[in-house]
């Protein structure tokens, strides 16, 4: 039986960068070759199916419907034999990922599933950055990083992590003083505890509890989530935190106010300069982390 042709791997890799790029530019810059030889692979490709894979406008590409079937067809194979090459090369080897995360990302929801991640990749070492704005560090100190933002920077590779969702949190006594509904006026006469770094989950708070302009109200800001939520059981004021921040620190001195759900304008992102996943220890861990649902 005659073996089927397959067209030249170069242009595959071309292919599926473009289409996860979204720009010739960004593509070529990536492979680290001249615009005009991307073209060549891209159109080698298009000759060898015989199928039109890219709309082009100037930079921009995006991908036809055939191309959206022939990416979705072949991109998770070209991802699967790379990681079986992975497999072959010195796999005793020590590898090491440089990861910025942020302290309460880290301390309730990654390293507890880090052992997982151990026995599974023996040889596999992290080097733990919490000390904050990991984004300007990426390609430098750090290869990869899990941060909290509304929306990563679109020439970073990004994957959201989870969708969460608003609360305020205070000491038991203060949530039973304020009652079961939201009353603006009383609310108006608390202090509030907020992130220094996450002043929309504050805004889309008041106003789901109506807490309007016309209220003039006290905040304090704080540059770390465990210290917003020791503050608030030290009856300081009433924290604007995500949930799980509450429901992780299993702290007996706080409650939630009110059961109202209020969507966050923040998720965690795992986020990562496009050609960092081309290192072994950078894509080992994405794709772990991706499936792993933290």
């Amino acid at each position: 039986m005659v073996p089927k042709r397959l067209p030249p791997l170069r242009s595959l890799e071309a292919f599926v960068r473009i289409a996860r790029l979204g720009s010739a530019k960004a593509a070529a810059e990536e492979l680290a070759i001249s615009p005009s030889a991307l073209s060549r692979r891209v159109t080698a490709l298009e000759d060898f199916t015989g199928r039109k894979l890219f709309h082009r406008k100037h930079q921009a590409m995006t991908l036809t419907d055939e191309g959206e079937a022939m990416f979705d067809a072949i991109a998770p194979t070209l991802d699967e034999l790379a990681e079986k090459i992975g497999q072959q090369m010195a796999d005793n080897k020590i590898m090491r990922l440089h990861l910025g995360v942020m302290p309460l990302f880290g301390s309730q929801r990654l390293v507890p599933r880090l052992p997982e991640l151990r026995r599974l990749y023996p040889t596999l070492h992290i080097d733990i950055d919490s000390s904050g704005h990991p984004i300007p560090k990426l390609g430098d100190t750090l290869d990869a990083a899990i941060t909290l933002a509304d929306e990563p920077d679109p020439k970073l590779h990004h994957v959201r992590l989870d969708q969460n969702r608003i609360h305020a949190i205070a000491a038991r006594d203060l949530v039973e003083k304020l009652g079961d509904q939201p009353d603006p006026d009383l609310l108006a006469k608390q202090n509030f505890l907020i992130h220094s770094e996450m002043h929309l989950s504050f805004d889309a708070w008041k106003k789901a509890v109506g807490l309007t302009d016309r209220y003039e109200l006290v905040a304090d800001s704080f540059d770390s989530g465990p210290l917003l939520l020791e503050a608030a059981a030290q009856g300081l004021g009433i924290a604007i935190l995500h949930g799980d921040h509450l429901a992780r620190s299993n702290d007996d001195r706080l409650a939630t106010l009110y059961d109202i759900d209020v969507k966050s304008p923040y998720s965690y992102w795992f986020v990562c300069k496009p050609r960092a996943l081309e290192s072994r220890p950078v894509r080992i861990f994405h794709d772990w982390l991706v499936n792993a649902q933290l």
